[in-house]
């Protein structure tokens, strides 16, 4: 392999940890641990499904936070009103920008860094809130700045095939040796695979296989097991 690239949202750090402590401060003893659960995972299918129509101009942006959230919250039988939904993402805002890695991500980009691995990002979503995340992250410790990919600075958003041959024209990528690593089935492993790229499923939300003409080459289900992956050559697995 010659170049690492990775989804950034859920599969280097805990993005339910952040939605589980908004949702605790807004709805208070609402919900169970297992019912947050369900309904971190309901709203990331909104959220996939209104970003579509968001990058294609149909929604604004504020309303795409504002409905991903009610629709959530109604699947539970709760309902919110527009301003609460709107107090949901300023809370929510506030608790990304206490993002941590997981652990053994950030050893895991550390050793790949030091063996010399060209590492990258490329993460949908609007640029000023992602470059937010990655400043949080602090990425460019180990991913230079011009390897970092946002959808909205692009003008195109995974999966499409643009985006990644944009990425393939910059980094002047040999596909056979480029793997993007990612959680969303959709939108990762199936945007990398359809573009000729290796892809690496961090399917630690363990959700099923989608019946689907696309194969992840790997799938791996911790933080951990995706250093094994990459870095069992370098570190002994403790």
């Amino acid at each position: 392999m010659d170049t690492i690239i990775f989804d950034v949202d859920d599969t280097l750090y805990d993005q339910a940890l952040s939605f589980k402590r908004t949702c605790h401060k807004m709805f208070q003893n609402s919900f169970t641990d297992e019912e947050l659960d369900k309904l971190y995972i309901t709203s990331r299918k909104y959220s996939d499904a209104l970003f579509d129509r968001n990058v294609a101009g149909e929604i604004t942006t504020k309303d795409m936070h504002i409905i991903r959230i009610k629709a959530a919250c109604e699947e539970f039988g709760l309902t919110i009103s527009d301003e609460e939904a709107m107090e949901f993402q300023e809370s929510y805002v506030e608790e990304q920008q206490k993002i941590t890695l997981f652990d053994e991500v950030e050893e895991m980009l550390e050793l790949l860094y030091q063996n010399n691995v060209q590492l990258a990002i490329l993460t949908n979503g609007a640029e000023g809130h992602q470059s937010m995340k990655i400043k949080q992250l602090k990425l460019e410790r180990w991913v230079p700045k011009n390897n970092l990919f946002i959808s909205g600075a692009i003008g195109h958003a995974k999966p499409t095939r643009e985006v990644f041959q944009f990425i393939e024209n910059k980094l002047k990528l040999d596909k056979s040796k480029t793997i993007y690593v990612g959680d969303s089935f959709d939108n990762d492993i199936v945007g990398a695979k359809q573009a000729g790229w290796q892809a690496v499923w961090m399917n630690h939300r363990k959700r099923e296989l989608p019946m689907n003409s696309y194969i992840p080459d790997n799938v791996v289900y911790s933080a951990r097991e995706l250093m094994e992956l990459f870095c069992k050559d370098y570190l002994p697995v403790k």
